[in-house]
């Protein structure tokens, strides 16, 4: 049984920092290792910076990449007959998009740890599912985007799938409270990215004054919230004028990329975002890449264990971020606690909410 197998079976936030630490850094050295030998790329970065591969290192110490190479070279550590899965990230017309391969391993740990947080918020489980999207997302499943993969990934977790929207993403109320009528008094799962929610759902329930009840439902959502802070829209006024126009209480923001798909760092019931035992978070100095202190705003650096086909077990992105706690979140979960600022200043907008905008 490999270690991932083994930690499906703990609580995603059972394990203390000192016992996290010991397993990370053992993790990572061996599949930096692995990519090393598997991605000749990855490995001609790693001799050109005069990195010895022979040594064992510190969390810290491993050898992040950037986020954007994955835009710029196709960085895959198995043979491409393995490749059962082409992930892509967000990218509006003229922008290069990432290229992320999954084999039959990668693309399983994911789906599973997806479950596994998942569960801690929703329960074991399947609810019935209302999907804020439009079904006409959802293509070629072999080659999708983030806002796709986004979708299909949350959708195994759901049964009795409704999409809310329509092929010209108009709000289908019909559609809605036929499924609301089906499961009266149920809980129910709602998924959906921040903005497309915000425009598309709330807006439309707003201006024609129409009211449904979603007061059993738990919502997921995710994509950031550049264009809403631009309406004066911050994560708590999102959930107030939900709440208003729905009734819905229990909604949770999450935050997790295309290039490390599955595992998803959730907000829990104090609005503070949360590693797992599958993932980790360090905040580097944007001028000279140093660690920065509990507290101190500097660039997300995300590490997983989960990439075993193409290098992105620790990458650098270009989010703001900021530690806020370890191990001492009062919802009682363990892991490091934190939350987010945007994007560095001249960073393309790449979220799957921002994305849609812009088109």
């Amino acid at each position: 049984m490999s270690k991932i197998e083994e930690m499906m079976n703990w609580s995603p936030y059972s394990l203390p920092s000192s016992e996290k630490q010991k397993i990370y850094e053992e993790g990572l050295n061996n599949l930096t290792h692995k990519h090393y030998n598997g991605c000749e790329l990855y490995r001609k970065m790693l001799d050109n910076f005069k990195f010895d591969i022979s040594s064992e290192y510190k969390v810290e110490e491993v050898p992040f990449l950037p986020v954007r190479l994955f835009k710029q070279y196709e960085l895959c550590s198995v043979p491409k007959e393995e490749v059962v899965k082409t992930m892509t990230s967000s990218g509006t017309t003229g922008q290069q998009v990432s290229r992320i391969f999954l084999d039959r391993v990668t693309s399983t740990n994911q789906t599973k740890v997806l479950a596994k947080i998942s569960s801690e918020f929703l329960g074991t489980k399947r609810l019935p599912m209302l999907i804020i999207d439009s079904k006409a997302v959802v293509k070629d499943r072999r080659l999708f985007s983030a806002r796709g993969a986004g979708i299909l990934g949350f959708s195994m977790l759901g049964r009795n799938v409704t999409y809310a929207l329509d092929e010209n993403m108009n709000l289908d109320i019909e559609a809605i409270e036929l499924f609301l009528n089906q499961h009266k008094d149920k809980e129910i799962f709602v998924f959906g990215f921040t903005f497309m929610i915000w425009e598309h759902f709330y807006k439309i329930l707003k201006e024609n004054n129409i009211k449904i009840n979603l007061s059993k439902g738990i919502m997921f959502h995710g994509g950031g919230f550049k264009k809403l802070i631009e309406q004066a829209v911050d994560n708590e006024t999102f959930k107030a004028r939900l709440n208003d126009v729905c009734g819905i209480q229990k909604v949770y923001n999450y935050y997790g990329m295309v290039e490390q798909t599955g595992s998803i760092f959730m907000e829990c019931e104090y609005g503070h975002l949360h590693t797992s035992i599958f993932s980790d978070i360090l905040i580097r100095n944007p001028k000279d890449f140093s660690l920065c202190s509990k507290g101190e705003k500097g660039l997300v650096q995300l590490v997983s264990l989960l990439p075993e086909s193409y290098p992105g077990h620790s990458l650098l992105s270009e989010d703001i971020g900021e530690i806020i706690g370890e191990d001492d979140c009062p919802c009682g979960r363990l892991g490091k606690t934190f939350r987010l600022h945007g994007r560095i200043k001249q960073a393309e907008i790449r979220g799957c909410s921002d994305t849609y905008e812009r088109k």
